[in-house]
C-alpha cells in the first residue's frame, strides 16, 4: 500500500489529471490511495475572495467566485465530455460547492468580519472540489476511485488556519474508513490541507503546504509501503533552480537532512511533512507527475555521508534580539523567553546565545507587535526585519571543520548577522541581509558543487 500526493500543478488542468490517472494506473497493484491538493492557484484566488468580501467589494468577489467556477467547470468538461451525463452530474455536484462558497462571500460581506473559522471554511473547497473532480477522471480512465471526505479522517485541533492534526485520531479514522476501501480493491482519493475539529466537525486547514503533512499523516497512519509526493520538478535539487539554474538532482538523502532543508526554504516539500514518516521508518519520494519516468528523490534513514548535500535559502525573516544582564548566571531564563514565543504562537528558526543576549529569527512576524510586548519584560528588544536565512546542509558538513571553513570563505564579504551550526551538526545556518540571500546560495553553490561527485 502507498500514498501518493498530488500538488495543484498535477491537477491543474484536464491534460494534468490524464495523467495524474496514468500515474495510477501503474501502480494499480501496490493499492495506492491519493491524496490531492486544489487546481493549481485555487487556494490563493479563495483566500482573495474571502478577502474582498469582508472588505464589503462583493462584487469583485462574487465575480471572482464565477471565474473559478468557470476554470472548474472547463476542466471537467475536457475530462468527461465522452460521457455526458457523468458530465453533468458532475457539474451539478460542483456548482452546488460554489453555491455555497457564493453564499459564504455574501455572508462576510454583511459581517464585514474575516474570523479564522471562516477563513478556513473558504480556503477548505478547493481540495473538496479537486479531489471530486479527480474521481470522476479516475472512473473515466477505468479506475475504481472513492471520493473521501478528508474531514472525517483528518482529525485536528480547533486552531483554525493553522490545526494540529491529532494522529490517535487520525490513525482510527483512516482504519475505519480508508482501509476498508483499499481492501475492497478500490482507490481512495481525498483531498488534502483540509480536516475537521475533534469534537465539533467544524472544518480546519493544517496551513499552507499542508497537504503533503496530509499523506504523510495518511501515510503513517496505514503504514503505508511508501509515500510519494508528485510536484513539477524532478525531486529534491542542490539549490533552488530559479536562484541557480546549475542545480542537479540529489537521488537520495536522508530523513534529517531533508527536514532540514525543508524547514529552511526548499519548497519541494513542506516543512512537516517528513516528521510523520520518519516516526514510522516509511521512505518518501519526490517526483515529477510531467515526467513519471523520472528517477526522482528518495529521503530514507539510509543516505550517503556527504560533506554538503544541497544550500537552501529564504528571504523575509525577522531577527529579534533581547538583551539582558539578567540572563548572566540565571536558571530559567531561557525558558521564560521561549514561553513567550510559544504564548503567542510564533515558531523559531535559528537561535543564537551570548551569556548576556538571544538572538532569534522567526518566519511568521503577525504577531509581533504583541510579542514585542511581553519581551520587553524580560530585557532590551531589538527587531531587524528583512534579513534572509542561507542554510548549507549536509551529514558530514561537521567532519573536520573543512566544509564549514570552505563555507565561511564562499559567504566572503557579504554581511553575516547571525551564524548558527545545528545541534546534530548538519546545518550551518547563516543569517545576510535579504537581497543577499541568492548571491549567497550562487556563491556556496559554486564553491560545494563546482565538481562532480559532490551530490548524488
Amino acid at each position: 500500500m502507498i500514498v501518493c500526493k498530488f500538488g495543484g500543478t498535477s491537477v491543474g488542468d484536464a491534460e494534468a489529471i490524464a495523467r495524474t490517472a496514468a500515474i495510477i494506473a501503474k501502480r494499480r497493484e501496490r493499492q495506492p490511495i491519493v491524496v490531492v491538493s486544489a487546481l493549481g492557484g485555487a487556494t490563493n484566488k479563495l483566500l482573495q475572495i474571502a478577502e474582498q468580501a469582508a472588505k464589503g467589494q462583493l462584487i469583485g468577489a462574487l465575480s471572482a467566485v464565477e471565474g473559478l467556477r468557470d476554470r472548474h467547470l472547463a476542466q471537467t468538461e475536457a475530462l468527461l465530455r465522452a460521457d455526458p451525463a457523468a458530465s453533468a452530474d458532475i457539474a451539478g455536484e460542483l456548482s452546488s460547492m460554489f453555491d455555497e462558497l457564493a453564499a459564504l462571500a455574501e455572508a462576510l460581506n454583511t459581517l464585514g468580519d474575516l474570523t479564522p473559522r471562516s477563513l478556513d471554511a473558504i480556503a477548505s473547497l478547493g481540495e473538496q472540489l479537486s479531489s471530486v473532480l479527480l474521481v470522476a477522471a479516475f472512473q473515466r480512465h477505468g479506475l475504481p476511485a472513492v471520493h473521501v471526505d478528508a474531514r472525517q479522517v483528518m482529525i485536528t485541533d480547533s486552531q483554525f488556519t493553522r490545526a494540529e492534526p491529532q494522529p490517535d485520531a487520525i490513525a482510527e479514522a483512516a482504519q475505519r474508513i480508508v482501509m476498508p476501501i483499499v481492501r475492497a480493491g478500490k482507490i481512495p482519493v481525498m483531498g488534502g490541507f483540509i480536516g475537521s475539529a475533534q469534537g465539533t466537525g467544524v472544518t480546519t486547514t493544517l496551513g499552507r503546504g499542508g497537504s503533503d503533512y496530509s499523506a504523510s499523516l495518511v501515510g503513517a497512519a496505514l503504514q503505508a509501503e511508501a509515500i510519494e509526493i508528485w510536484t513539477d520538478v524532478d525531486g529534491m535539487l542542490t539549490a533552488d533552480p530559479r536562484v541557480v539554474p546549475e542545480a542537479r538532482l540529489i537521488e537520495r538523502i536522508g530523513f534529517d537532512e531533508a527536514s532540514e532543508l525543508a524547514s529552511f526554504g526548499a519548497k519541494v516539500l513542506h516543512p512537516n511533512t517528513i516528521a510523520p514518516a520518519v516516526m514510522r521508518g516509511i521512505p518518501v519520494w519526490v517526483l515529477n507527475s510531467s515526467r513519471p519516468q523520472g528517477t526522482g528523490t528518495l529521503i530514507t534513514f539510509d543516505s550517503p555521508r556527504r560533506a554538503v548535500t544541497a544550500i537552501a535559502g529564504k528571504s523575509g525573516v525577522t531577527l529579534v534580539k533581547v538583551r539582558s544582564p539578567r540572563m548572566l548566571l540565571t536558571e530559567g531564563f531561557m525558558r521564560t523567553l521561549f514561553e513567550v514565543f510559544e504564548r503567542h504562537h510564533t515558531s523559531i528558526d535559528v537561535v543564537a546565545t551570548s551569556e548576556v543576549s538571544v538572538s532569534v529569527t522567526i518566519d511568521d512576524a503577525s504577531r509581533l507587535e504583541a510579542l514585542v510586548v511581553d519581551l520587553r519584560a524580560l530585557g532590551d528588544v531589538t527587531i531587524e526585519r528583512n534579513r534572509g536565512i542561507v542554510s548549507i546542509v549536509g551529514n558530514g558538513l561537521s567532519d573536520g571543520g573543512i566544509a564549514m571553513a570552505k563555507a565561511l570563505s564562499a559567504i566572503g564579504d557579504l554581511r553575516v548577522h547571525m551564524l548558527s551550526l545545528s545541534s546534530s551538526g548538519i546545518n550551518l545556518t547563516v543569517v545576510v541581509d535579504g537581497e543577499q540571500v541568492n548571491p549567497a546560495m550562487q556563491r556556496l553553490h559554486k564553491a560545494f558543487f563546482s565538481t562532480d561527485g559532490v551530490a548524488s
